[in-house]
């Protein structure tokens, strides 16, 4: 599922819905946790089930941040989701594996039954990173990990602007995540108008092998996209790799030198990922 850029709706703003639905954002992320203030929980959440059951097709990705497993809160949101065209839920403060296999019967027994609602784990607790492959491989319906980032970092006082705390974060959820062969995606940029750091933010996040970032903003959109899309060179080198490869296999040669470059089974299985995505990339964009 193509989701270079997640943008986040607040469930207590209904009036943004089809704004969010006609934007350029590959997924669309409602949020019933903590966009929504304490008081407006019911009304949110019963505005985004109506929308839900009738908004009109879609090629993006929709998900529902519902709020923490375990509280009268999510209970509430996955009864009231019951039925309603729904790609994936977003489960925030993951931390236990049985937790999660719970909450996962829950959603499963409200959802319909010729739909594979998806599991997309937020890790953003010092605990839920510790546990991350644990929780990667908790389910077959956990399909990605996301990181948290303010929740994560405030509470322990460390700085967001940290690139070595924040690369740490990232290889440590990208890993858990490869483990469970599933992707990883980065987190909010709260700075809006520095764009110039969300860009830099998805360039690193990119570099350590994730899918995509969150949106809290539809201005984020655009650069989200273009950074998660291989570029040219990349697709060009992936092409000549899989090519070689095919070439390799039918003379059963394992190792092999492409413009200089030893090629073996992970740079082609590589190769082979960027193709596809760019192959999925291509078909979206024609929609």
């Amino acid at each position: 599922m193509l989701m270079r850029s997640k943008l986040f709706v607040p469930a207590s703003r209904p009036e943004l819905f089809d704004k969010a639905l006609n934007s350029a954002a590959d997924a669309l992320s409602f949020d019933l946790e903590d966009a929504v203030a304490q008081n407006q929980k019911p009304q949110a959440r019963a505005a985004l089930a109506k929308f839900l059951r009738e908004k009109p097709d879609t090629n993006k990705a929709i998900l529902v941040r519902v709020n923490a497993f375990g509280t009268v809160e999510f209970n509430a949101d996955i009864d009231a989701l019951s039925g309603a065209t729904i790609d994936i839920i977003n489960l925030p403060m993951a931390e236990d594996v049985d937790a999660v296999i719970e909450a996962v019967a829950k959603i499963e027994r409200l959802q319909k039954p010729s739909r594979q609602v998806g599991v997309l784990l937020n890790i953003e607790t010092p605990r839920g990173l510790r546990k991350a492959a644990d929780l990667a491989t908790s389910h077959p319906r956990v399909m990605g990990l996301q990181i948290g980032y303010a929740d994560l970092l405030e509470p322990c006082g460390i700085v967001r602007s940290d690139r070595d705390a924040l690369a740490h974060i990232r290889l440590a959820v990208r890993l858990a995540a490869a483990e469970a062969g599933i992707d990883a995606y980065d987190g909010a940029f709260a700075a809006v108008k520095d764009t110039d750091g969300y860009r830099t933010e998805c360039l690193m996040a990119k570099a350590h092998g994730f899918a995509g970032k969150s949106c809290i903003h539809p201005s984020q959109i655009a650069i989200a996209n273009a950074t998660f899309m291989p570029d040219a060179a990349e697709i060009a080198w992936a092409h000549k790799v899989v090519a070689a490869a095919s070439e390799a296999d039918a003379r059963g040669v394992g190792a092999y030198l492409v413009e200089g470059h030893m090629i073996d089974k992970p740079f082609v299985e590589r190769a082979r990922a960027i193709v596809a995505l760019a192959d999925t990339i291509a078909t979206v964009i024609a929609r």
